[in-house]
């Protein structure tokens, strides 16, 4: 089933505008998650807000939205106060410049989502910005309000259509400086044999790469316990031995990657 845009607006590129629609390109839905329930009865567990003076639960009607200005006093900031202050960028992505897409480091990257176009008078113009974009390989920079606050975004051209990803905020990306300045030079014997070891293991990428046998394993379980009906644990596997010397001991890199490439493990099918 297609997922419903969870957002629709303008894409804006100096006098050319054409109506777009977002989804997220990445989801949790299918992950298995569990309720929390009273044991003794077997129902579920409600969340509520209660009153910090009274202890009574607060109807959704009367809660309201404060920010904390002393130790006990707060202000309270209603949806009209927000709408005055509404910005552009809530509906309109106007991008503002083109940068070259390998310029953007890897660490801003955020949320991906697809962006493709709205309605059928756009879609020209929608194309030719992805074109225009694709041949030249830029990304665009731009601004918008998602998920309750304005960000920067950017926005490349991918297959038909164009992926916008959500940038982190300049606070929230340390500096990486990279390896020790006295790290060793790598020996030329054993960068070759890396070398032929990463040759030897290359394939073609698959989801299946990244499949998570964790899920796949609390399906089988609560499939399992749905048959039985029964509340017994199912015996824990003991973890197997290592085949090679632990992580934290020292070994020998040239005879490690000699026997890495003599066993033949993962190599192209």
């Amino acid at each position: 089933m297609a997922q419903r845009a969870f957002w629709k607006g303008w894409l804006k590129l100096s006098l050319v505008t054409c109506r777009v629609a977002m989804t997220p390109a990445t989801t949790e839905r299918e992950k298995v998650r569990f309720h929390t329930l009273n044991r003794e009865t077997g129902s579920r567990v409600v969340a509520r807000y209660v009153d910090e003076a009274t202890g009574k639960a607060v109807d959704e009607a009367d809660e309201a939205r404060g920010y904390q200005t002393g130790d006990d006093s707060y202000l309270l900031i209603e949806d009209e106060d927000l709408e005055q202050i509404a910005l552009e960028s809530a509906r309109t992505i106007d991008i503002e410049r083109f940068v070259p897409r390998d310029g953007i480091g890897w660490a801003y990257l955020d949320k991906p989502h697809y962006l493709v176009p709205d309605d059928a008078v756009g879609a020209e113009a929608f194309a030719v910005i992805r074109s225009a974009m694709a041949q030249s390989g830029m990304a665009a920079l731009a601004r918008l309000v998602l998920y309750r606050r304005e960000r920067g975004v950017m926005i490349e051209p991918r297959e038909r259509g164009l992926v916008l990803w959500t940038l982190r905020y300049g606070d929230e990306v340390r500096a990486f400086d990279g390896a020790p300045p006295d790290a060793p030079k790598p020996d030329k014997a054993a960068l070759a044999l890396v070398k032929k070891l990463i040759a030897e293991r290359t394939q073609a990428w698959s989801p299946d790469m990244v499949e998570d046998p964790v899920q796949q394993g609390l399906l089988d379980l609560i499939a399992a316990k749905a048959r039985s009906k029964t509340r017994k644990r199912p015996a824990r596997k003991p973890d197997a031995a290592p085949s090679e010397a632990a992580p934290g001991n020292v070994i020998d890199i040239m005879d490690a990657l000699k026997r890495s490439l003599a066993t033949g493990k993962g190599r192209k099918k």
